[in-house]
């Protein structure tokens, strides 16, 4: 089944002001409740509002309206920056497309640089190339950035020195002046998983753009979350989504500074995808730490009429995958 673009509500307003006085609860790490709940509500099913938007593919610029996502030109440059391996492919001398892993690195500006070994003597003259790279988030999702351009061996000797030091830095290792290839960025092709449509990004754009500040720690975050915290995942399903369908179960994906994604799967094995932002941004793991222990108290207080609804939920859902029984 073909997946559907994702349609979202504004961002959710301040929500860390309730009328009753915050509880001290635990962090969301270790978070539990002020009392145990009835087991009666924890069997009962979580319901989950769907509404599928048509497909669509386009060209985005990072300079769009203020969004719940990170653009695809940060998304990419942080598959970019949490990558080391990619897919570099271009056309032989007999003119059959090849393909060949390779590592890379990047510049300040996002600009691969890749070690081609005695490979490249396969590669015809025309420089066109493309690297492909793809970044798992959880086991669940795959998303991947394929950056076009042309491809050249620098000749500077400060900019060659430079580009030596990065490598060292990424690999621990030095590299070969023969082999240092600079791809220069044409456009990038950002798609968030397997079989979605991709979304084209300029050189400008891409240069421009920042990788996520939660990068480094968004996997651990999300690890820990589906892992001690799944009581709190589901109940954010339940408090901050608009319900009408079935939910069984549910894993968060990935987490930015804007907000995180939540992967819900339906008694009848449909998987959807949520996107649930936070109240605010966030810089840093603390932030995002504080941001969950919100929305966690929050989430609860709703849950137990503790707190009336004072925000716009979420209505709408992108519909994945439908697993076989």
């Amino acid at each position: 089944m073909l997946p559907h673009t994702q349609s979202m509500t504004s961002p959710l307003p301040s929500i860390f002001s309730p009328k009753l006085p915050i509880s001290h609860s635990k962090p969301i790490f270790n978070y539990k409740p002020r009392f145990d709940p009835p087991k009666s509500l924890l069997l009962q099913p979580l319901r989950c509002s769907v509404s599928l938007a048509p497909e669509q593919t386009h060209l985005q610029s990072n300079a769009t309206t203020k969004s719940n996502k990170p653009s695809p030109a940060e998304i990419s440059r942080t598959i970019m920056e949490l990558s080391s391996v990619g897919t570099f492919s271009t056309t032989a001398q007999d003119n059959w497309p090849l393909a060949v892993g390779v590592r890379f690195a990047v510049d300040p500006e996002g600009t691969p640089i890749v070690c081609l070994s005695a490979s490249h003597h396969h590669f015809a003259n025309d420089k066109r190339s493309s690297l492909n790279v793809q970044l798992e988030q959880s086991g669940l999702r795959t998303t991947q950035c394929t950056i076009q351009g042309s491809l050249h061996r620098p000749d500077d000797e400060i900019l060659l020195k430079k580009i030596k030091s990065l490598w060292a830095k990424r690999f621990g290792e030095k590299a070969d002046n023969e082999f240092i290839h600079i791809l220069d960025v044409q456009r990038v092709l950002q798609m968030d998983n397997f079989m979605e449509d991709g979304v084209w990004v300029s050189s400008s754009d891409y240069g421009l753009a920042n990788a996520d500040p939660l990068k480094d720690s968004a996997e651990r975050l999300v690890h820990e979350i589906n892992t001690n915290n799944m009581e709190d995942v589901l109940r954010f399903c339940n408090v901050f989504v608009d319900s009408d369908v079935q939910v069984s179960e549910a894993k968060m994906v990935w987490v930015d500074r804007l907000g995180f994604d939540i992967h819900l799967y339906s008694p009848q094995n449909d998987v959807f995808e949520i996107r649930i932002p936070f109240p605010r941004e966030v810089t840093d793991e603390k932030g995002a730490k504080s941001s969950f222990n919100g929305m966690s108290q929050t989430a609860w207080e709703v849950e137990k009429n503790y707190h009336t609804l004072e925000f716009e939920k979420v209505k709408q859902l992108k519909k994945i995958a439908s697993k076989v029984q």
